[in-house]
């Protein structure tokens, strides 16, 4: 099957496109100012550089490599980044992903009058924001019908990805799944509150300095291994309904406090932790985290990797490469 990933320089791409090509598929990976160091993906899968804001780009790709599965993972993800940056975060996020689905109507219309890929679009848990703090407690698993209150550009731009993958489905019936993903790590990933920490850790292993800097301790998240998501991905675009939108989320929630303690008891040192009020975003939900009934229902999918396995491989990964 032909596959195309967009944004396979990031954490989540970059190891799809080596999944999806381990399993047989033909695989073409796109990425443009990438998070991770491409030269670590498998060398032979096919890579292109390609900047989704300027529509021409995208489109050359879809109508010369016709995909039959596409996962549009390519965005600017960082929600501390869309402060400063917001007019690119909402280029990149919303524009990007019109393009991907301006490009199927054009090869429908020139080339291939019956083309009918499956787009995966990932979409965010920031889509929720104001709403995840209004849960009442014990109730806190948010479902797909929950409000859309985004609290920063980013949640914005994503609710507009997620909006105008629909009204492509419904107006251009180009099947599309929208993924709203909560937090995830993994090898790889940058800017992200377990693997810096690990990094840090690492860091200190070789420095012998443990003072650790850190913002907001209290909050608490469902963070989940990348190879969860992106098996709950490829079950999506498998099984899941056209046109509908699914939670992907860890099940088990942890305070970021309890994550340094995990780190912290497999390093078998203690940091010492210093609260950096520049790390303290504006705004920050409270918990995150989603209800996947919905997800396990149309497609069997079950979280299998624990967080502290995760944590232990982000330990020894970063260990090879410091």
């Amino acid at each position: 099957m032909k596959v195309l990933v967009t944004g396979a320089g990031g954490m989540v791409g970059s190891h799809m496109v080596e999944v999806l090509y381990n399993k047989g598929d033909d695989v073409l990976g796109t990425y443009y100012k990438p998070t991770t160091n491409i030269k670590e993906i498998n060398a032979n899968i096919k890579m292109v550089e390609c900047d989704v804001r300027y529509p021409q780009n995208i489109e050359k790709i879809i109508c010369e490599f016709q995909p039959q599965q596409i996962y549009h993972l390519a965005a600017q993800s960082y929600p501390t980044v869309s402060w400063d940056r917001p007019y690119e975060t909402i280029e990149t996020n919303i524009n990007g992903t019109i393009a991907i689905f301006e490009a199927i109507k054009k090869l429908r219309r020139v080339y291939i009058q019956n083309y009918d890929p499956i787009v995966v679009v990932a979409c965010s848990s920031a889509e929720y924001g104001e709403t995840l703090n209004q849960l009442k407690e014990g109730d806190v698993y948010v479902k797909e019908s929950a409000l859309l209150q985004p609290l920063h550009p980013y949640g914005v731009s994503k609710v507009g990805q997620d909006l105008i993958s629909f009204q492509y489905y419904i107006n251009d019936n180009i099947r599309c799944i929208r993924a709203r993903i909560f937090n995830s790590t993994g090898t790889r990933k940058v800017n992200d509150v377990t693997s810096d920490f690990t990094k840090r850790a690492v860091e200190a292993e070789i420095s012998g300095n443990f003072n650790l800097r850190v913002g907001n301790l209290d909050t608490k998240r469902a963070i989940m291994d990348q190879r969860d998501l992106i098996k709950a991905l490829i079950l999506l675009a498998d099984k899941g309904s056209a046109g509908d939108v699914y939670n992907i989320s860890s099940e088990y929630v942890y305070q970021i406090r309890d994550i340094i303690s995990m780190i912290e008891r497999q390093i078998g040192h203690t940091f010492k932790i210093q609260v950096d009020p520049v790390l303290l975003r504006p705004t920050d939900e409270k918990i995150i985290v989603g209800d996947v009934t919905k997800l396990k229902k149309d497609t069997g999918w079950v979280q299998e990797i624990p967080l502290g396995k995760t944590i232990e491989d982000l330990l020894e990964y970063w260990r090879q490469i410091l």
